[in-house]
């Protein structure tokens, strides 16, 4: 754990006084949440003490079908440039909320907050909509200057945000075009801290920080977890996409798709100190899948993660160079870019089906016709190293691929001290197709055993 509280003795009765005044819960101190042991090459923006005295509690409603969202607002309009609202009771929200006004405030969750999922249609109709692979999401914050912070301290079910997922995971087995909302978004952020949170069961996404900068992420407790062995569908847990200098860090992620992704145009991206429970990597992409645009990824550094049972670990995906169906609400190929300057660093696998992978085949099980159509996006300068444990027995001895769609596409990708082994106790060996050999300290094969992705994004 990196977070300290911060101020004197004296700010901190200054800061607690108001809560006991008025009856309130104790407000927490807003924790300095500090980049470590890596940055993104930045100093982070300053963020002032906020007005002392100036708190404003958000009311919670009393009925059963309730509707919180407009207090929601008001709390947030009252305090904002310069103070701090707090969420102290239990909450629901059924109405989407664009929060994109936000200055110099923050944000204390003690409490608990939920959405509505008594009408999954309702949001399938009314959450914000993204252009970018179908998304969509129940809030979206942005502006400038924004802490917001729990404390994880207090027992399960305080510090919670909860997506109540359960029912849209129920309602797409019969229904896969249901618009599913994201859990959370930053977007037009500038300079925010979000630490000391409970997420629990995002409909999809857990989070994304889309057109943000100077963002840090810390100490946060992510799971999604199914009742009535119910799929969980596509819950990664914090995808950047057209974002700069974002830090994520000291965090648990127990979900099914992506711990981390970095979408397109996402650049100075420190992921480090996670622990991550059956996801499907932290992943470069999925990228070129929309012809006519140019992706970039570049300046990543991912440190000391440990994964378990994942289908991926270190993993970069691209779609071929021509247009491809994979799944409802998701097709594409064809798109231009790069991604340059990634490294990942200290990884530790458990139970994993791959160690690496890099395919520039996404979304498409004819590997004849992405030969055919190469990815028109260049991967260079990757260095994977210092790796080890274990994968699973599912593509044993196989323990990973590293296939670019044609010689040119790839350069200066390296692999070093790479001591991961598989569960027959054979010499593990990795798929290796367009890459220089010399710079991978592994044992390469043409052959492949993979299987096609089955995730979205």
């Amino acid at each position: 754990m990196r977070l300290n509280s911060i101020g004197s003795l004296a700010a901190a009765f200054a800061l607690l006084s108001p809560a006991w005044a008025t009856g309130h819960s104790r407000i927490p101190s807003r924790p300095d949440v500090v980049p470590g042991p890596y940055n993104a090459g930045w100093a982070m923006p300053p963020s002032p003490p906020r007005d002392e005295g100036r708190y404003c509690y958000v009311r919670s409603g009393c009925h059963k079908k309730r509707d919180d969202a407009p207090h929601i607002v008001r709390a947030l309009k009252k305090c904002n440039n310069g103070g701090t609202v707090v969420f102290d009771k239990s909450y629901v929200i059924g109405s989407p909320l664009d929060l994109r006004f936000l200055r110099h405030i923050d944000v204390v969750i003690t409490g608990d907050i939920a959405f509505d999922d008594s009408d999954v249609y309702y949001w399938n109709n009314n959450s914000i909509k993204y252009k970018f692979q179908n998304q969509s999401v129940f809030w979206m914050l942005g502006g400038e200057d924004v802490n917001i912070y729990g404390d994880l301290t207090l027992e399960e079910g305080k510090s919670v945000i909860d997506g109540r997922g359960q029912a849209y995971w129920e309602e797409i087995v019969t229904n896969t075009a249901l618009f599913r909302p994201m859990l959370f978004a930053f977007d037009g952020m500038k300079g925010a801290t979000m630490s000391n949170l409970r997420m629990r069961n995002p409909p999809h996404w857990f989070n994304i920080i889309a057109n943000s900068s100077d963002i840090i992420i810390s100490n946060m407790d992510l799971r999604a977890q199914s009742l009535n062995d119910v799929k969980i569908a596509n819950s990664d847990g914090w995808d950047t996409y057209r974002s700069d200098r974002v830090v994520i860090q000291d965090s648990y992620i127990l979900n099914t798709d992506d711990c981390v992704s970095f979408k397109p145009n996402s650049t100075n991206v420190v992921v480090q100190n996670l622990e991550c429970v059956g996801s499907h990597g932290i992943s470069v992409g999925s990228l070129g899948q929309y012809a006519n645009e140019t992706d970039i990824v570049e300046n990543l550094h991912v440190y000391n993660v440990s994964m378990a049972d994942a289908s991926d670990f270190a993993r970069i995906k691209v779609w071929p160079g021509v247009h491809t169906r994979f799944q409802t609400h998701l097709a594409g190929g064809g798109g231009s870019g790069r991604v340059r300057n990634v490294t990942y660093d200290l990884l530790r696998s458990a139970n994993n089906d791959r160690a690496i992978t890099i395919t520039q085949c996404y979304g498409q099980s004819n590997k004849t016709l992405c030969n055919e159509f190469p990815a028109n996006l260049t991967i260079e300068d990757i260095t994977i190293k210092n790796v080890w444990g274990t994968t699973s027995a599912k593509l044993d001895p196989q323990a990973g691929t590293l296939v670019c769609s044609a010689p040119d596409r790839c350069r200066n990708i390296r692999v070093e001290n790479i001591t991961v082994t598989v569960p027959s106790g054979k010499p593990p060996v990795y798929e290796c197709r367009n890459m220089d050999n010399g710079l991978l300290q592994l044992t390469c094969t043409e052959e492949s055993s993979g299987d096609r992705d089955t995730e979205q994004g």
